[in-house]
């Protein structure tokens, strides 16, 4: 029994060309910040940061694709990985949107100052 040895160079190449552009364009849009998302609100939230968020879990999801090699393994065992982080996510980031929202509310309309 024979074993080859398959090089893994382009791939590798590959994802970190794919996740550095993700990162660039990230890092463009942080100092930049374009007035046209900045100031578009879409669910709660600005454009620009939705953009964020969505690539930031790309990335996640990109790093655990290739680098645990996920993609090699069977659909059933992929999506028991993948599925809990995506609900744990979206639970997360609707408990910080609901839970701001409320604290601003109560800076706002109430006597209670910002003190920090």
């Amino acid at each position: 029994m024979s074993h080859e040895h398959v090089s893994n160079t382009k791939r590798i190449w590959f994802v970190f060309a794919l996740l550095s552009v993700v990162t660039t364009v990230e890092v463009i849009l942080g100092i930049y910040k374009p007035k046209s998302l900045e100031f578009t609100h879409f669910i709660g939230l600005n454009l620009l940061n939705w953009i964020f968020y969505i690539l930031t879990v790309f990335k996640a999801y990109y790093i655990v694709w290739a680098f645990m090699h996920m993609e090699g393994e069977k659909s059933s065992l992929r999506w028991s990985v993948v599925s809990p982080v995506i609900f744990l996510v979206l639970y997360l980031l609707f408990i910080l949107l609901t839970e701001g929202h409320y604290i601003y509310g109560v800076f706002k309309d109430s006597t209670i100052k910002w003190n920090f």
